[in-house]
């Protein structure tokens, strides 16, 4: 396992430069990102999660969580989104402790026009929380910086995973944990606490508790937290008439990870009119759950105001244009024999995953893909195929919707692109469906259409 993720953060350090980025789920698909923290500022969706590393032996806590800076991520549509590089490095904050590699889970929000950045690590000055981590700020003019950290963390708070809520008066509070959530008002200028911190005792108190993360809605607060309440974190919410509570355990909006991946990390916004519930998982690295990927998916909410259970997808949420290259394996639905979903190489985990079709009938359907006002003509469909003479069927909307392109399979162990014309013109947004007939196998990386 420790080989397999050193490649992995060797392929990291070559990918590094990469400033765009196309994804589903997970949504950043060159490097380890966690703590998705996400905000709309000037009607534009950005994401200040945390990046994990590989920490190498004597550099921090080998096999544990290792941070040594953030970047920003900003999208317009979900789909598409911009890396904007580095904007915090724990060698250019005065006061923390490089060491320890611990710049954890941070939160960003706008006030007056200036952006306030606040994160957790260590502090090197023992004196002042010991071991415990400090929280510091940093301030910027725009969203993606560049960010100017502060010379000494916020005064009186020890612990990690900060979030910042301003309410409808201007009144901004910082929320942050330490096996316990804590809360406090925050002075006008962002950078003090103005009142004592509250520990909210009415939350449950039986497993760690961490990452807060507050939203209001209708006039309600709601109090979002990761909880481990059996064997791995689950997020769970509780309401109040108040930023600060008392609040009213609601129940579990997100269950445990079926495939044990020990951490989630949340936010929740409202973009363009829809909620959205941004999470991680540890995608990229199935045998190294501190290496993590962020995932969002759709969040909704009762007429009561209680929040719908989220199941997370591999298809996530945006619309696909068609032009673009779909990732097929990120799907919306397969057949329950015959379609399995594998690395391209598991050694080297960036380069994305395939879909394995090996049973006559076996399918893939990927929901929601733009077709714009029909003038495509061909699709192209990157594939390997393990017999001679083999088809792939492209339907539209249902398993026995009408076939719109077929494509004729030659033998080949690695990946070609095959290209075929569409038997009709396609328009608008459609569900795609790919039906494999055959008596073998078909390995399928991405499709296009032109």
């Amino acid at each position: 396992m420790i080989l397999i993720t050193k490649r992995l953060f060797s392929l990291f350090t070559l990918l590094a430069a990469a400033n765009f980025a196309l994804a589903q789920n997970p949504l950043i698909r060159d490097q380890f990102t966690a703590d998705p923290s996400a905000r709309v500022f000037d009607g534009k969706l950005y994401v200040y999660p945390s990046h994990d590393i590989y920490c190498e032996e004597n550099d921090g806590r080998e096999d544990w969580f290792c941070m040594k800076d953030y970047h920003v991520f900003s999208s317009e549509d979900m789909m598409h989104w911009t890396d904007h590089g580095k904007i915090i490095d724990q060698d250019e904050v005065p006061w923390v402790d490089a060491t320890t590699n611990s710049m954890w889970a941070p939160d960003c929000i706008e006030k007056d026009g200036k952006y306030y950045f606040y994160f957790p690590t260590k502090n090197k000055d023992k004196s002042t929380n010991g071991d415990r981590s400090s929280i510091g700020v940093a301030i910027a003019d725009t969203p993606i910086g560049p960010f100017e950290p502060e010379a000494v963390p916020i005064a009186g708070v020890q612990g990690i995973d900060p979030n910042v809520f301003i309410d409808e008066e201007g009144q901004a509070y910082l929320y942050w944990s330490e096996n316990k959530i804590y809360g406090a008002k925050l002075s006008d200028d962002m950078l003090e606490l103005a009142s004592e911190p509250r520990i909210f005792t009415e939350l449950p108190q039986k497993g760690l508790i961490e990452g807060p993360f507050v939203f209001e809605r209708e006039g309600v607060y709601y109090m979002t937290y990761p909880h481990v309440a059996n064997e791995t974190e689950r997020l769970e919410y509780a309401t109040s008439n108040h930023p600060l509570g008392p609040f009213e355990h609601q129940g579990v909006l997100m269950d445990e990870s079926p495939t044990g991946c020990w951490t989630n990390h949340h936010s929740i916004v409202n973009y363009q009119n829809q909620w959205y519930l941004f999470y991680h998982h540890n995608d990229y690295s199935p045998d190294f759950d501190k290496n993590r990927a962020i995932r969002a998916d759709s969040l909704f909410f009762d007429d009561n105001g209680a929040i719908q259970k989220v199941i997370p997808t591999l298809r996530g949420v945006g619309i696909t244009a068609a032009k673009d290259q779909i990732q097929i394996d990120r799907y919306s639905h397969l057949s329950e024999t015959g379609a399995e979903i594998e690395f391209i190489d598991p050694d080297n985990t960036f380069e994305g995953w395939k879909v394995v079709l090996s049973a006559n009938d076996a399918w893939v359907q990927y929901n929601a893909v733009d077709f714009g006002n029909g003038n495509l003509q061909n699709v192209s469909i990157k594939a390997a195929a393990a017999a001679e003479g083999e088809t792939l069927e492209i339907r539209l909307n249902d398993i026995n919707g009408p076939i719109v392109s077929s494509i004729q399979l030659n033998k080949n162990a690695s990946f070609i692109t095959y290209e075929a014309d569409l038997l009709q013109k396609l328009s608008g947004i459609q569900d795609l469906i790919l039906v494999y007939k055959g008596k073998q196998s078909v390995a399928i990386d991405w499709l296009t259409f032109e």
